[in-house]
């Protein structure tokens, strides 16, 4: 019922009437109260709305009672609502984000000029029940994922979706586009443990409400084949355990 409860509360403080929140959801006014009164809810493109018409995340709209606890401070920025791009069937292509594209990415991913002027392509053997972006590795990080390899995520649309221990390409407005191991501890303080499986690279925190964009990492494309002389060995989950418990310990102790 907090969905019903924080429309019915953004929709009294905006001053608009429930036929007028209809009209520009292009809805019947009887939607709208059904969604109020919590017999129905809004379908994702709805939300979408909703949510750059109110300026609050879809993720505070679902679980957080505004009227209660007051917006989350992150809702001050403006709200990004994702930009897809589609063939001329409809189908949705994967748009790739190059290495020198990454920058120019995180002003330019609601964009949908910019997004159109991205290269394009389609994998048929990927599930169409989501959408995909490719993102082209720049470091050795996440060996032994070359430079220039190419990651295929699937969009994550709440941050608490993120299972801890996957890999996820994140968007952030801190770091810049990154594809790192992630840990989950939003619930604890509001923070996502980023971890490198190159040993050489220390893991970092980054703040839940830095994050644009997340996509699950669901395939590769690369031009290097794996070399069996290649002594390069990746950090195992046990080390990144370790090295989580390290961070966190270090975290306490500074403060």
């Amino acid at each position: 019922m907090i969905l019903a409860k924080n429309l019915k509360f953004l929709r009294s403080e905006s001053g608009l009437t429930q036929s007028e929140l209809a009209e520009k959801l292009d809805l019947q006014r009887t939607m709208i109260s059904a969604y109020e009164d919590g017999r129905s809810e809004p379908k994702l493109s709805t939300l979408a709305i909703l949510s750059e018409l109110f300026v609050v995340s879809i993720d505070e709209l679902l679980h957080h009672d505004i009227q209660q606890y007051g917006r989350r401070l992150n809702q001050n920025k403006n709200i990004k609502i994702l930009t897809i791009a589609t063939d001329d069937q409809d189908r949705e292509n994967i748009t790739m984000v190059g290495q020198k594209a990454s920058a120019g990415y995180l002003n330019g991913f609601a964009d949908p000029e910019y997004m159109e002027s991205l290269p394009q392509f389609h994998i048929p053997t990927l599930s169409r029940n989501s959408t995909y972006r490719a993102f082209e590795l720049s470091g050795d990080s996440m060996l032994p994922l070359v430079p220039g390899t190419v990651i295929i995520g699937s969009y994550v649309e709440q941050l608490r979706d993120i299972k801890s221990g996957k890999t996820y390409v994140l968007v952030t407005s801190t770091e810049g586009v990154v594809y790192k191991r992630v840990f989950n501890y939003l619930d604890e303080n509001g923070k996502l443990f980023l971890v490198s499986d190159n040993e050489h690279y220390k893991p970092y925190e980054v703040k839940g409400a830095d994050v644009l964009e997340i996509w699950e990492a669901k395939a590769f494309i690369s031009t290097d084949f794996p070399n069996p002389k290649d002594k390069t060995k990746p950090v195992s989950l046990e080390d990144i355990s370790q090295m989580i418990l390290d961070l966190r310990s270090e975290i306490v102790r500074l403060k």
